[in-house]
């Protein structure tokens, strides 16, 4: 039996992705093991979001080969959809696939073209229109749910709607299906993925709330989040029905970027602060405990000091509770290169850091603010053991909050109703 190890880099969607790729492998043929073992076949799902997710890949497929050099190593997804010249010199990578192409690697490693050359399947992802529908597996509590994919949007800084093509997506009964299979495994929790999730069902009669109002009457799923959805996208209709189901839960991933009307204009976003601050003070009106979290870019070319300090103050002044801080980094082939302004890496880095000081304590504030709350957690089977010896499991609240308490194995995969306390460990409560 031959052994085949898969490895995914950055976001939900490739995670979903990868899990479905590995169903395509016969079980009687393949034996899937850890990317860390020896392997006859290693997959590495890449990312190309930044130079640094790049290097990450070949860093990946370097350490591949050096595990078994007699391995068939491929490397799929954005990165050879962006830049497959970059992958097919180096020694360590065997088969490069696009992200169209990555659907048919079995057929691609049972039948090689060549035992020497790297092959090369790149298509042309703005003629793609075929949705590849997928979820993952192997987490016992969740799963990510891959609903949409593509965007049609072409930020000035991002590279994504020439890695993954224009938006497209199932229609509601066959992504119904799917939460259906979850629905009779022992997964607990639904994420929704894609890129651009608002934009299901565009070009069709159908919308995200459709989904969604469909979604939340799936048998066997207790909890759905639904992870990033544009600002422009998240209509009242549907904060309103997450503020009033017991499935949905009351978090939300709005992409910001920057707070500064000037910059966002720059990058070419589709809101502009007015609208943001509407749909955060929107979702608090309705459902004042959610978590909402908010997506940043650092050093813009055209970001001035003017334009970060609006930005940090934007944050300041609304009720998020945590941000995830990104230093722009140069994509081939977007408008941003063409920006004559740049940001020295110094500035970047000291951006970086403020922002981080900023979201750390827009954290805290957060997790204060639920002190005395009860709220239902699911816990995660992985043990942590302390300094002292003691072992703890972790999980995360309906509003996104990491809690801690003493192992115990009846309580892994199971949601349980706690209270929490003024009381701390590391990142969480302890309870």
């Amino acid at each position: 039996m031959k052994k085949i190890a898969f490895h995914t880099l950055g976001c939900k969607l490739n995670y979903s992705e990868t899990s479905a790729i590995s169903k395509m492998f016969p079980q009687s043929e393949y034996q899937i093991v850890d990317f860390k073992e020896e392997a006859d076949y290693y997959v590495i799902n890449s990312c190309s979001v930044t130079q640094l997710a790049e290097k990450k890949t070949k860093t990946a497929a370097k350490q591949a080969k050096k595990r078994n050099p007699n391995a068939k190593v491929t490397v799929m997804g954005c990165f050879p959809q962006l830049n497959p010249d970059k992958l097919s010199e180096l020694e360590a990578v065997d088969l490069v696939l696009g992200n169209d192409d990555k659907f048919n690697i079995l057929e691609y490693i049972q039948n090689p073209e060549s035992e020497r050359a790297t092959e090369v399947h790149v298509s042309n992802i703005n003629k793609i229109k075929r949705f590849f529908p997928s979820y993952s597996f192997g987490d016992r509590t969740r799963s990510f749910l891959k609903v949409q994919d593509g965007c049609d949007h072409f930020c000035t800084y991002c590279s994504i709607p020439m890695a993954r093509g224009r938006s497209r997506s199932a229609n509601v009964d066959n992504t119904i299906a799917k939460a259906a299979e979850i629905g009779k495994t022992d997964v607990k929790e639904i994420i929704l993925t894609g890129v651009n999730i608002g934009d299901f069902g565009k070009g069709s009669d159908e919308s995200f709330y459709d989904l969604l109002v469909k979604l939340e009457k799936v048998e066997g799923i207790e909890r759905i989040r639904i992870s990033s959805v544009e600002p422009e996208l998240l209509t009242d209709e549907i904060v309103d029905l997450v503020a009033n189901s017991k499935v949905f839960l009351p978090h939300f991933h709005l992409p910001l970027q920057s707070g500064s009307d000037a910059t966002l204009k720059d990058m070419k976003r589709f809101y502009d602060t007015a609208l943001y601050a509407d749909r955060v003070n929107k979702i608090k009106s309705v459902l004042p405990d959610a978590c909402i979290a908010a997506d940043l870019i650092v050093g813009f070319p055209t970001e001035t000091e003017e334009n970060f300090a609006e930005t940090k103050q934007f944050i300041v002044n609304l009720p998020i509770s945590y941000v995830h801080v990104f230093t722009y980094s140069e994509r081939q082939n977007t408008r941003a290169l063409s920006f004559k302004n740049v940001v020295s890496p110094a500035e970047k880095k000291k951006r970086s850091q403020a922002l981080h000081l900023l979201s750390d304590r827009k954290k805290n504030v957060f997790y204060r603010e639920n002190i005395g709350r009860k709220c239902s957690v699911l816990f995660e089977g992985n043990i942590i053991e302390t300094d002292n010896g003691e072992k703890l499991i972790s999980g995360w609240t309906d509003n996104y909050i990491k809690v801690y308490t003493k192992y115990d194995e009846a309580l892994v995969n199971k949601i349980e109703e706690v209270e929490l306390k003024d009381e701390f460990y590391e990142d969480g409560f302890l309870v």
